[in-house]
C-alpha cells in the first residue's frame, strides 16, 4: 500500500498497526473499526462490499457453512407443545396475552411530561416508583429516526459483530452475527422466536446517533464518579459502557422476570412497536421469594408473577420512555416487531437496593459476563465523592438529604465487608487504601454521628 494513499470512509492513509480489510468491487481498502469488522471474523466472509458498494451489489457473502444454526436443540422438541407451558413458548404467550393483571397506575404509575424530569423532582420525591413519559420532548434525548431499520443499525454496527440472542422458547442465551440477526428479523418465515435485549453499541457508529436523556447523565454514579481518561496510564479499569442498549424484538417475543444487573435503574424509549412490561415491587417478601425462584429446579415452568401478591402491567408504546427504579423485577413481552433503546445506571437514590441485588446475584452464581461491570469499584469511587458531600454539607450546615443518610449507611456495610479483598490492580488497591482512612473513618466518628443527626 502507498502510505500517501488516502483509504476507507475516514479517508486517512494505511496505517500497519490497524486490521484493513479489501472491498471485492471497488479494491478499496477499509479500516475494520470504521466498518464493524473484526479482524478474527475476517475468515468468514467469502466476498465484502463496502458500505458504498452494498448499494449496488447488496451486503457481504458469508462462505457457506454446514449449518447456519448457532443454538443445539432438541430435534424432537415442538414450539407448539403445550404440555407443560414452558415459558416463552407460543401457548405461553397466548395464555399471557389472555389474562388480567393490575394496572401500573395503581403502583401508582407516575405519569410525567419530559420537562418534569429533572433532579429537583428525585430530590423532591425519591425515585422508588416507576415513570412513564408519554412525550420526549424536554428529556434532552437523542435518538434516531423511528424510520431506521435493523440494515441501517447492521451497517452502523458492523455485520460481522457477534450478538447475543435469546432463544425465546427455551429462554436461553445463543450467539449471532449482526449480519445473521438482520437476515432473520427481515425474514417472512421465522420458524423460531429470538430476542436480542443486550446489545451494547458505545464502541460502534450507531452511538452518534443516541444519548441517553440528560436526567440519566446527572444522576448517573459513572458520569459523576467515575475517573476520568487521565487514569488510563494507571491501568485503572475501563469506564463501564451500559448506558447504550439497542434492543430488538420480534411479535411474541418475551423476556421472563429478572432484575437488571446490579439494582441498576433502566430507562427505555420505544423508538417503534410497543412493549408490555409485568412489574413486581421489590420488596423484602418478593426479593426472598425472587431468589428462591431463581435456585428452582421448575423455574421455566413456573409464572414468578403468580408468586407474589400484585403484578402489575404497564403498556410502553411508540415514542414512549420508562424509567425504571433500582430492584424492579420485571418480565416483558413483545406484542409487535420492536426497536428500543435504553440503558442502565446506578445512583444516589437507591444504593442500598443495589447492593442487596448484588448480595442476590453473588448468591445465586450469576455469571460474571451478566454482572454490572465492576460494581465493587464504582461504589469505592462513589464513596469517595459522597464523602466530599457529606462534608461540604456539614460545614456549611446543610440538611443531609435523608435518602443519602440511609444509602450512606449501607454503603458503608458494603465496602467494609469488601474491604479484606484483594486487588491485583496495584492502583486501585492505593485508592482504595486512601478512601478506607478518609471515608470509612469519616463515616465512623462519633462526631459526624452527632452531625448528621442535629441537621436532619
Amino acid at each position: 500500500m502507498d502510505d500517501n494513499t488516502l483509504y476507507c470512509i475516514c479517508r486517512k492513509p494505511y496505517e500497519s498497526n490497524q486490521f484493513m480489510i479489501e472491498c471485492d468491487v471497488c479494491n478499496d481498502w477499509f479500516h475494520g473499526k470504521c466498518v464493524g469488522i473484526k479482524e478474527q471474523s475476517a475468515s468468514d466472509i467469502e466476498f465484502y462490499h463496502c458500505p458504498n458498494c452494498q448499494i449496488t451489489h447488496g451486503p457481504l457473502i458469508l462462505k457457506k457453512k454446514r449449518s447456519t444454526q448457532r443454538v443445539t436443540h432438541n430435534p424432537n422438541y415442538s414450539e407448539n407443545e403445550s404440555k407443560n407451558f414452558q415459558t416463552g413458548s407460543l401457548p405461553f404467550v397466548t395464555e399471557l396475552k389472555q389474562r388480567t393483571f393490575t394496572s401500573a397506575d395503581e403502583i401508582p404509575l407516575c405519569r410525567l411530561s419530559g420537562y418534569g424530569v429533572n433532579v429537583d423532582y428525585f430530590e423532591k420525591y425519591g425515585f422508588d416508583s416507576p415513570l412513564l413519559i408519554a412525550r420526549k420532548d424536554g428529556l434532552n434525548i437523542k435518538l434516531p429516526p423511528p424510520t431506521i431499520t435493523v440494515k441501517d443499525i447492521e451497517n452502523l454496527v458492523g455485520p460481522m459483530q457477534e450478538i447475543d440472542v435469546i432463544d425465546v422458547a427455551r429462554q436461553g442465551d445463543c450467539r449471532m452475527l449482526m449480519r445473521e440477526w438482520t437476515e432473520y428479523y427481515n425474514s417472512s418465515d421465522r420458524k423460531k422466536i429470538y430476542n436480542v435485549i443486550s446489545l451494547e453499541f458505545s464502541s460502534t457508529r450507531l452511538a452518534d446517533l443516541v444519548d441517553p436523556p440528560q436526567i440519566v447523565h446527572q444522576l448517573s454514579w459513572v458520569d459523576s464518579y467515575w475517573p476520568s481518561h487521565t487514569f488510563e496510564c494507571y491501568n485503572i479499569p475501563c469506564r463501564p459502557n451500559v448506558q447504550k442498549y439497542c434492543l430488538m424484538g420480534v411479535k411474541n417475543s418475551y423476556t421472563d422476570f429478572h432484575i437488571d444487573f446490579g439494582g441498576t435503574c433502566v430507562w427505555y424509549h420505544v423508538l417503534r412497536g410497543e412493549k408490555v412490561f409485568y412489574l413486581i415491587k421489590p420488596t423484602q417478601a418478593n426479593l426472598v421469594l425472587y431468589e428462591r425462584w431463581l435456585s428452582s429446579s421448575n423455574q421455566s415452568e413456573t409464572f414468578f408473577g403468580d408468586q407474589v401478591d400484585v403484578c402489575y402491567r404497564c403498556t410502553v408504546k411508540q415514542g414512549e420512555t420508562l424509567f425504571l427504579p433500582s430492584g424492579w423485577i420485571h418480565a416483558v413481552l413483545t406484542p409487535v416487531d420492536s426497536l428500543v433503546f435504553g440503558g442502565n445506571f446506578l445512583s444516589n437514590y437507591n444504593i442500598g437496593m443495589q447492593i442487596k441485588v448484588y448480595e442476590i446475584e453473588k448468591r445465586v452464581k450469576t455469571q460474571y459476563k451478566f454482572l454490572y461491570p465492576y460494581f465493587e469499584t464504582i461504589h469505592w469511587y462513589a464513596g469517595y465523592s459522597l464523602y466530599n458531600r457529606i462534608q461540604a454539607c456539614l460545614e456549611n450546615n446543610e440538611k443531609v438529604p435523608e435518602y443519602l443518610i440511609t444509602g450512606l449507611k449501607a454503603l458503608l456495610a458494603a465496602l467494609k465487608s469488601w474491604c479484606s479483598k484483594k486487588d491485583s490492580n496495584v492502583i486501585l488497591k492505593a485508592f482504595k487504601r486512601v478512601i478506607r482512612k478518609r471515608v470509612l473513618k469519616f463515616f465512623c466518628c462519633s462526631s459526624l454521628n452527632y452531625s448528621i443527626k442535629f441537621y436532619c
